[in-house]
């Protein structure tokens, strides 16, 4: 059974992805997968059994997408399925090119919540015209063994500022927790600055931390999350990471809903947010400039909810 599978764009969507993948080659063991995405989610699960190809999209780099769309395609062939998880019109255009006998295509509610894993685990359904469930996220990566307890910290989110804490809060935390645990601080290479600013304020209280921002492959950065006693993040795909792994998370949510897109079945997770009016607004940036979803949070709440854990 040859599959072709284009991946979700963004980190966090494609391990919300994983639970429906796992349903398609459960129900189809012996298929081979060709995988179509961003860097990040090819190298997310590149690592995957079931792949025998992979092909990063740099459709949008230079020239007409369109066009380097249809050059794509001249590599994409004789599929029994293909399948997208991405509701783009450029996806269409895509699917429509690729020669496979069956085609699906990923498209986005409107009006109902619920979270993304169950929304991408609908497709499988209609792929296998089976009643799936969809199970835990499942990355093909081991976690790191650290020689001591080790509190991770994410103070990024690719999506958007709306997302993201203070970075005088995240020291804060960490200053508290330095007793305990080991620091590491994680992002990605546009977290740089955020990080960095941590590392500073912990520098200039005495409190050594390791800081990955921007230095990490999406497989260490996978190993390395996997591996801690306990991850403080906003709502990212690091923290869909962590829930993969079942890592002890302490999740901050504001503009983004967090029926959506909480930890998925990781039983070790939990929120902090605050019910607000303007919340969730699911804006990348805050829209009436005040930020107060994510200013109510506070280093205490942090602190107390992971006291209250005995972790």
């Amino acid at each position: 059974m040859n599959i072709f599978i284009e991946l979700p764009t963004w980190l966090g969507d494609t391990v919300m992805a994983t639970p429906a993948i796992e349903n398609l080659v459960g129900v189809y063991p012996d298929s081979n997968l060709t995988l179509f995405g961003s860097t990040v989610s090819i190298q997310a699960m590149e690592n995957h059994p079931s792949v025998v190809k992979t092909i990063v999209d740099k459709s949008r780099q230079k020239g007409n997408r369109f066009i380097n769309l249809y050059r794509y395609s001249k590599e994409l062939s004789n599929f029994d399925i293909a399948i997208s998880f991405r509701s783009t019109l450029a996806s269409k255009f895509l699917l429509t090119l690729i020669k496979s006998r069956r085609k699906f295509q990923y498209k986005k509610e409107k009006k109902i919540i619920r979270h993304q894993v169950q929304r991408y685990n609908d497709l499988i359904k209609k792929v296998t015209n089976m009643d799936v469930k969809p199970q835990k996220q499942k990355l093909y990566f081991t976690p790191f063994k650290y020689d001591k307890k080790t509190l991770g910290i994410n103070p990024g989110a690719t999506y958007g500022s709306a997302k993201r804490w203070y970075p005088d809060r995240f020291a804060e935390v960490a200053e508290k927790l330095s007793s305990e645990f080991d620091i590491v601080i994680f992002g990605g290479p546009n977290e740089i600055d955020i990080a960095d600013e941590i590392e500073d304020i912990l520098i200039n209280k005495e409190i050594q931390a390791t800081n990955l921002a921007g230095k990490t492959s999406i497989k260490e950065l996978v190993e390395y999350i996997g591996g801690v006693d306990l991850f403080i993040t906003a709502d990212s795909g690091p923290m869909h990471i962590a829930a993969a792994f079942d890592t002890p998370t302490v999740a901050l949510f504001g503009p983004t809903n967090h029926i959506e897109t909480s930890p998925w079945m990781n039983e070790n997770s939990h929120i902090i947010r605050y019910d607000m009016e303007c919340a969730p607004c699911m804006k990348r940036v805050c829209p009436i400039k005040t930020h107060e979803c994510m200013k109510k949070i506070t280093p205490d709440d942090v602190i107390d909810l992971y006291r209250s854990l005995n972790i």
